[in-house]
């Protein structure tokens, strides 16, 4: 092996060695510093819907409220984003004319480059009000059903799961849209024409070429919005309400997520047994996030083997 191609291979194995091990040392960081907090906590840590941090000698807290509101607007998020980032993707790059698609995606990709707190302002103060007639319109309509009953903010539509879910759809867009167009855009050529000199119309060329070459690459993108999705801070931050009532699976209840929830409550992060209770909580949404990738990547080997 030339000196070169061995320095390189060392540089990239020690690059990849480097966010491995930091990543571990994270892990590590969170699990030392959350154990005081677990230990001296007196309720269950997974299935309590307490959250009582203020007195260090009286700690009372669990996170299945925050594991399930986290959850719901992700969910939420991604029912909304997928379909729209989907056909964006392919109207770029299967119907609109180069001299539109271009700055069309410019437009799309600056969303990316919009801060959280903007658009959580903008969630709050001018979507959530239009928003309402729409979620009182699917109150009355499929009330019920468990998901769209009345919430637990007593028939406040405002800052509720629906609305937070609606503001990280539009935040996941770039995200699910970009990935999404560059693996439609490397469909083979041939059989692009292939499919249309044996006579298919243009939505029978997308629905047996470019859909099943980009179906991995789609999911992929959307588990990675997913994951954006979990770990939003600021802007959920800014348009849920009520953080400390429990959740009641409506998608119009208040409640906090993980990010949310820590964020919120910065203040308390003075007494280091108090602050534990909250690095517990963060441990918990980084496995989280490992569990989505591990899922999307077993998502998308099954699909390259299929």
């Amino acid at each position: 092996m030339r000196p070169g191609d061995r320095v390189f291979k060392n540089l990239t194995t020690g690059a990849g060695v480097f966010i491995v091990a930091l990543i571990g040392l994270i892990g590590i960081f969170l699990l030392i510093q959350a154990i005081p907090a677990l230990q001296a906590n007196k309720a269950n840590f997974l299935t309590a819907r307490v959250w009582a941090t203020g007195d260090p000698n009286n700690l009372m807290f669990g996170i299945l409220d925050l594991l399930l509101v986290t959850i719901a607007t992700s969910l939420v998020a991604l029912v909304i984003a997928m379909p729209v980032s989907l056909g964006i993707a392919l109207f770029l790059t299967q119907y609109a004319p180069p001299k539109l698609a271009r700055p069309f995606a410019y437009v799309i990709d600056l969303l990316a480059a919009v801060p959280s707190i903007i658009f959580g302002l903008w969630g709050i103060l001018v979507l959530a009000p239009q928003l309402v007639p729409v979620a009182r319109w699917l109150n009355e309509t499929f009330g019920w059903i468990p998901i769209f009953a009345d919430g637990n903010l007593g028939g406040n539509f405002a800052g509720t799961i629906f609305t937070a879910g609606v503001v990280l759809a539009v935040m996941l867009l770039p995200i699910i849209t970009s990935l999404t167009r560059e693996v439609f855009q490397r469909t083979p050529t041939p059989h692009l024409e292939g499919a249309l000199a044996l006579g298919a119309t243009r939505w029978e060329v997308i629905r047996t070429t470019v859909l099943p070459f980009g179906k991995a690459g789609y999911i992929g993108a959307s588990m990675l919005g997913l994951g954006r999705a979990l770990g939003e801070t600021i802007a959920l931050s800014v348009i849920l309400l009520q953080p400390s009532l429990n959740f009641d699976w409506s998608i119009f209840d208040g409640g906090a997520t993980f990010a949310s929830k820590i964020a919120s409550n910065y203040a308390e992060f003075n007494n280091p047994t108090s602050a534990g209770a909250y690095i517990a909580a963060g441990l918990v949404l980084f496995l989280l996030t490992f569990l989505v990738n591990i899922a999307a990547r077993a998502i998308i080997g099954d699909k390259k083997e299929a």
